[in-house]
């Protein structure tokens, strides 16, 4: 079993979130619910797994606040 990160965000235009994996080439998609799009972004893995497991370009670190006057 592997364990994938994933950062979402939500479309102020549609509404939809928007998941990807960071640092996995086509790991991204999008949903109505966040429900939907985590079980979209455990398909679009297990597709792209299907042609082996790749090297990831990078890997998720965390998140920072950034305070501007």
């Amino acid at each position: 079993m592997k364990i994938y990160t994933a950062v979402i965000e939500k479309c102020t235009e549609t509404g939809f979130y928007v998941g990807y994996v960071p640092g996995f080439p086509g790991a991204h998609t999008q949903a109505e619910t966040l429900d939907e799009l985590n079980q979209n972004l455990q398909e679009v893995v297990e597709m792209l797994l299907e042609d082996g497991q790749p090297e990831l370009e990078t890997y998720f670190v965390g998140t920072q606040t950034v305070v501007v006057a």
